[in-house]
């Protein structure tokens, strides 16, 4: 135990319930620097190095880094500048809470899209995330060009519907690697774009679908959104998917 209200490191770290190697780091870093004994070195910590290390710890609590940590242990008294500090500070934890929240939904949606499919290529998973990621940017792009409506009904779909749309997605670009190659008239290919162009009918409506045909954008624009969120697969494979998809339009009458 510590004698006189002083303690050894490892009676301090006991005592608070931080490290020992954090006690390091803080002393190293001029955040927290107990008296050193003159003879040994050994660290000797006080009651006010409690009071110290309890603000620290509060202030990592908010979200704040150590330097600006260091800064604020220099205010006795809390000032309107601490006000504004903490509504700041306020403002970034909400963007992360909602960082946070987004990831947890995306984890969500691929953990039932494994589930589904035992195996999935990993360029394809990933471009999937990436997808999902930037959702937002996606609904920006639309929004700029005149299809707020399709923002918002996207919106309103459920999870269950999303997850739906991203297995169909997994399935079609698991179906264009192992296609590839073939002619683009032949059946199975032919078919394997039925099925995605019927699923993508299905979760958007009717409705949505004749917004996004009349809509007016430059090919300079939808290259922006390919580049928001590309597909997984080569240029090779790309140009075959669009001459397999294009013939499949111009045969079904819906160019």
């Amino acid at each position: 135990m510590g004698e006189n209200n002083k303690y050894s490191i490892g009676e301090f770290s006991e005592k608070t319930g931080v490290s020992i190697r954090t006690l390091h780091y803080y002393d190293e870093i001029g955040l927290l620097q107990p008296e050193k004994n003159p003879t040994s070195g050994h660290r000797i910590y006080k009651h006010h190095d409690i009071l110290t290390l309890q603000k620290i710890v509060s202030l990592k609590f908010l979200g704040y880094s150590l330097e600006k940590i260091t800064n604020l242990l220099h205010q006795s008294m809390i000032t309107v500048d601490l006000n504004e500090t903490l509504t700041l500070q306020l403002e970034v934890l909400k963007k992360e809470k909602e960082r946070i929240e987004q990831s947890m939904i995306i984890i969500q949606r691929v953990i039932k899209v494994l589930e589904e499919e035992g195996e999935v290529d990993s360029a394809i998973l990933f471009s999937l995330i990436h997808s999902m990621q930037t959702e937002s940017i996606q609904n920006e792009w639309l929004e700029r060009h005149n299809l707020t409506v399709v923002v918002e009904e996207l919106s309103k779909k459920t999870e269950k519907e999303k997850i739906t749309l991203d297995q169909t997605f997994i399935q079609m670009a698991k179906e264009v690697k192992k296609l590839y190659g073939k002619p683009i008239q032949n059946q199975e290919v032919q078919e394997m774009i039925k099925a995605f162009i019927e699923a993508s009918f299905e979760f958007l409506g009717d409705d949505l679908v004749q917004q996004l045909a009349d809509a007016e954008v430059e090919e300079l624009d939808i290259q922006e959104l390919e580049n928001i969120a590309p597909f997984p697969f080569t240029e090779d494979e790309q140009e075959w998917l669009n001459q397999a998809m294009e013939y499949y339009m111009k045969e079904a009458g819906m160019e």
